[in-house]
Formats: structure tokens, sequence, C-alpha cells
């Protein structure tokens, strides 16, 4: 479904929030996307992109005015704009910048066989690499910190 950039911003359902950063919201009781959260704010040296929980109020509201249901795919929100499977994650290596420009690289291979790949992973990534009872538990409490 596509919206209007900011549209949430009118939505009495979505809590405000500081939108002046990109925003990743990620599956926390996932170990792969809590792994994959802990390996970009690692990277994200300059603090550049804002992380929150698909599980919490602020996620799971963006992800009902989106109506995208986000045990499918993580959402990625930057200039008021949702992108979500192989699109998001070029538009976090665009965000980071420098050298993770070079994966936009992979934009070549089109976006049915990205997303069909990405469908598969996010599919079978409880059975592949499990579930944790503790939210975020592969954050470490530096990086708890910088969740919204």
């Amino acid at each position: 479904m596509t919206k209007a950039p900011y549209s949430y911003r009118d939505d009495p359902a979505v809590p405000r929030f500081d939108d002046s950063k990109p925003l990743f919201i990620f599956d926390n009781v996932c170990v792969l996307c809590s792994g994959g959260v802990s390996f970009i704010m690692k990277h994200d040296h300059k603090g550049l992109i804002n992380f929150t929980s698909a599980q919490g109020e602020l996620g799971d509201a963006i992800a009902r005015h989106y109506a995208v249901d986000w045990d499918d795919t993580y959402l990625f929100l930057r200039n008021g704009k949702l992108t979500t499977k192989s699109d998001g994650y070029f538009e976090v290596a665009r965000e980071l910048g420098g050298w993770w420009k070079v994966f936009l690289l992979f934009r070549v291979v089109p976006r049915p066989l990205r997303d069909w790949v990405y469908d598969m992973v996010a599919r079978h990534r409880y059975r592949w690499f499990g579930k944790t009872e503790i939210a975020c538990e592969l954050l470490t409490e530096d990086q708890k910190a910088r969740l919204i």
C-alpha cells in the first residue's frame, strides 16, 4: 500500500516519535533479526538510524498504518516513506553511506528474485536461526539504549 510521505503523522494511532532519522523496525524475538540490527548498529558509528521493535507500540502502529504484516518483513521508514524486504536493505546501505553503497550494485538483481530469497529466509527464520524469549537478547546495553 502506497501512502503519502509522512502520512503516519496524521494517524492518531501512531505514537509521536523523532522521525528526523530513519527508523528500522524489526522482530525483536528473532535471533537473525536482532543479530542483524546489532550488526547495523555496530557499523552505524554516527547514529544515523533509529531502531524500534515490531512488537512494541510504535512498530506495531506503523505496520498497521501501512497495512504491512511485520511478520513478513522488517520495515524501514526513511524521509517519511516506507520500504521493506530487499529494497529496505538498499536504503539502509544508502543511509550508512561510504563503502556500504557498494551493496547498491545488487539492485541489478530483479526485485522479484531478491524478494523471493528474502521471503524464503523470513518464512524459515525461527526454524533456521532460532527465537528468543528475551526481546533483543543479542543487543548490548548500549545498543538497547538506542531503541525508541
